[in-house]
C-alpha cells in the first residue's frame, strides 16, 4: 500500500470482532451525542450477528421473509440491508465540520475508500449516481447508510467478503426488487477480512487525510441515563 502522507487529525480505528447489533448502535448514538471539539475521530470494523436494518426510509414491503433474523428499525438513511458473519461493518465517526466535508462529499468518498480498497486486489467497481454504495457490475458489493447529527456522523458502511448470501434473498436489498449482491471472495479476491479491512482503513484515511492509531478493541462506555433501547426511540424514525 502506498504510505499515507502525514495528516492533520487521528483517526482511532476499534477492532471489535463480532458483535450483537443494538449494544452498538447504542453505543455509536452515544459517542456522537457526547463527543465535543476536541474528541478524536473513531473507526469501529466488526462483524454483526445476522440481522436485517430497516432505514428510516425504509418500507417493511421490502423486507419479504426475514424467518429467525430479527428486523429492527434504526435511525439512517436508506432502506432495508443485511449484516452478519463474513461481512465488513465500519462505523466512521467522523466530526464533519473540522474535516471540512459535507455529507454529498463524506458519502463519495466513502464510495471512492470503497472502491480503492477493491482495487487492491483488481476488481473494478464503480458507484452509481443516485444509488449509494459500490457495484462490480450490476451487483452490490457494498451499502452505505449514514446519520448525522451535530455536524458529526455515525452509522456506515457495509461491505460482503466473505458471507452466506441467502438472506439478501429474503429482502429487496436497499428497497430495489430483484438486486443481485456479490462479495470479494466470489470475485477472485480473498476471504480474509483483516486483509480487506486494512486495507479499506488505509483507503479511508487516504480519501479523509486522516492518520490512523490502534485504539482499544472494546466499545466506549455508555452512560446509564442512555441505556435505553434504541429501537423503542420513534422520534429517530420520523
Amino acid at each position: 500500500m502506498t504510505p499515507l502522507p502525514a495528516s492533520r487529525f487521528p483517526l482511532l480505528v476499534r477492532h471489535l470482532g463480532r458483535q450483537p447489533y443494538l449494544p452498538v448502535w447504542q453505543a455509536m448514538r452515544a459517542f456522537t451525542d457526547a463527543r465535543d471539539d476536541e474528541t478524536p475521530d473513531e473507526l469501529w470494523l466488526l462483524e454483526h450477528d445476522p440481522v436485517f436494518t430497516l432505514g428510516q426510509a425504509g418500507k417493511r414491503e421490502h423486507v419479504l421473509a426475514p424467518g429467525e433474523i430479527p428486523v429492527i428499525p434504526v435511525d439512517r438513511g436508506g432502506q432495508v440491508t443485511y449484516h452478519g458473519p463474513g461481512q465488513i461493518v465500519a462505523y466512521p465517526l467522523l466530526d464533519l465540520r473540522r474535516l471540512g466535508v459535507g455529507v454529498r462529499e463524506l458519502v463519495r468518498r466513502i464510495e471512492q475508500a470503497i472502491t480503492d480498497t477493491l482495487a487492491h486486489w483488481n476488481i473494478v467497481a464503480a458507484r452509481r449516481e443516485g444509488a449509494p454504495g459500490v457495484y462490480v457490475g450490476d451487483a452490490k458489493i457494498a451499502a452505505l447508510g449514514l446519520r448525522v447529527r451535530r455536524g458529526c456522523s455515525f452509522h456506515g458502511l457495509a461491505f460482503n467478503v466473505a458471507m452466506d448470501l441467502e438472506p439478501f434473498l429474503r429482502i429487496n436489498p436497499c428497497g430495489y426488487a430483484g438486486l443481485q449482491v456479490t462479495q470479494v471472495i466470489d470475485l477472485g479476491g480473498t476471504s480474509s477480512l483483516a486483509e480487506v479491512g486494512n486495507a479499506l482503513v488505509h483507503e479511508l484515511c487516504h480519501q479523509f487525510d486522516l492518520a490512523p492509531r490502534n485504539a482499544e478493541p472494546v466499545l466506549p462506555p455508555v452512560n446509564p441515563a442512555d441505556s435505553a433501547d434504541p429501537s423503542m426511540d420513534r422520534r429517530a424514525l420520523a
